[in-house]
C-alpha cells in the first residue's frame, strides 16, 4: 500500500532574529545621529567636505574600515559569532553613517540634490566617520545594558585590544576638534613653556581619568606597580593619541606649508582631547 505523501511546508523565517536586526539597525541610526550631530552642525566640517583633498579623504575612509570592523567585534550594534559577521556589520554601520549624514545634511539644507555630486560626496563622506562610530557603538551605549558576546569579549580583551580601544577613542575626539580654527590659534599663541605644561597636564589627566581612579571599564591593574600602569597605559596611550592627532591633522590638510614647530604645536594641542578620548575609550565601550 502506498504511503500518503506528507506535504512539507517551508520553514518559517526566524522572525525573532529579523526583529533583533531591525532593532539593532534602528539603534545604530540613532547612535549615528547622536554621536555626529555636533559636527553635522559645524560650518568648518561643511567647508572641509568641499575643499578637502580627495586622496587624503579616501585614505582616511579606507583606514576606518578595519577600525569599524574591530569595534563591531567588541561593541557592535548586533550580536555576532565570527569575524566574517563583524566585517559585514562593520560595513552596514558604515552605510548607516553615510545615510544618517546625508539625511541630516539634507534636512539642514547643507546638501541639495542640485549640487555637484563631488560636493555632496565630500560633505557626506567626511561626516560619515563620526556617524559610523556612533552606529557601531550604539549597542554599548543605547542597548540598556544587555550582556552578550561583545561584552564578554571586552572583558577578556588583552593589552593589544586595550591599545586599540585607546586609538579608537583618540580618533573620535581628535576628529571632533581638528576641524576648528581655534585649535590653530591656540597652537600659535602658545609658548614652549605652555607646550611643556600641556604635555604634563595631558598625561596627568589621562592617568587620573581612568587608570588611577576606580571608573567602570578601567583595565585590570591587579599585581602591577604604579609605574608599570603609568608606562604601559598612560604613556603608551598618550603616544598613540599624538600619532592619531598628527594623522588626523594631515588628513585635514593642517600639516602643509608651515614650519615643524607649528606642526608640533597643533599636534600637542589636539593631543589633549585625543588623550582624553583614549583614556575614556573603555568607558564608552
Amino acid at each position: 500500500m502506498k504511503e500518503p505523501t506528507v506535504s512539507r511546508t517551508p520553514r518559517p523565517p526566524d522572525r525573532q532574529a529579523d526583529r533583533r536586526f531591525a532593532m539593532g539597525l534602528a539603534r545604530a541610526f540613532g547612535g549615528a545621529v547622536f554621536f555626529s550631530l555636533p559636527l553635522l552642525m559645524t560650518m568648518e566640517m561643511w567647508w572641509l567636505g568641499f575643499y578637502l583633498d580627495r586622496v587624503n579623504l579616501a585614505i582616511f575612509m579606507v583606514v576606518m574600515v578595519p577600525v569599524l570592523v574591530a569595534l563591531d567585534h567588541y561593541s557592535g550594534f548586533e550580536e555576532t559569532a565570527s569575524w566574517r559577521e563583524d566585517a559585514i556589520d562593520g560595513m552596514i554601520a558604515y552605510g548607516v553613517g553615510l545615510t544618517a549624514s546625508f539625511v541630516i545634511l539634507l534636512l539642514f539644507g547643507i546638501v541639495e540634490l542640485g549640487q555637484p555630486l563631488r560636493e555632496i560626496m565630500g560633505k557626506v563622506a567626511i561626516q560619515s566617520v563620526p556617524a559610523s562610530f556612533g552606529a557601531v557603538l550604539s549597542n554599548s551605549q543605547l542597548a540598556g545594558g544587555e550582556d552578550g558576546p561583545e561584552q564578554r569579549r571586552r572583558d577578556r580583551a588583552g593589552y593589544g585590544a586595550e591599545v586599540f580601544f585607546m586609538a579608537a577613542g583618540a580618533v573620535f575626539l581628535a576628529f571632533n576638534a581638528a576641524p576648528t580654527e581655534e585649535m590653530i590659534f591656540i597652537s600659535f599663541v602658545m609658548t614652549p613653556w605652555h607646550a611643556l605644561a600641556l604635555v604634563a597636564a595631558s598625561l596627568a589627566m589621562m592617568h587620573g581619568f581612568v587608570y588611577a581612579s576606580a571608573f567602570r571599564g578601567a583595565p585590570s591593574t591587579r599585581g602591577a606597580s604604579a609605574w608599570s600602569v603609568f608606562l604601559r597605559f598612560t604613556v603608551v596611550g598618550y603616544a598613540v593619541a599624538l600619532l592619531v592627532s598628527a594623522y588626523v591633522l594631515w588628513t585635514f590638510g593642517r600639516l602643509q606649508g608651515g614650519p615643524f614647530t607649528s606642526y608640533l604645536g597643533m599636534t600637542l594641542v589636539l593631543g589633549l582631547p585625543a588623550s582624553l578620548g583614549a583614556a575614556a575609550a573603555r568607558l564608552i565601550l
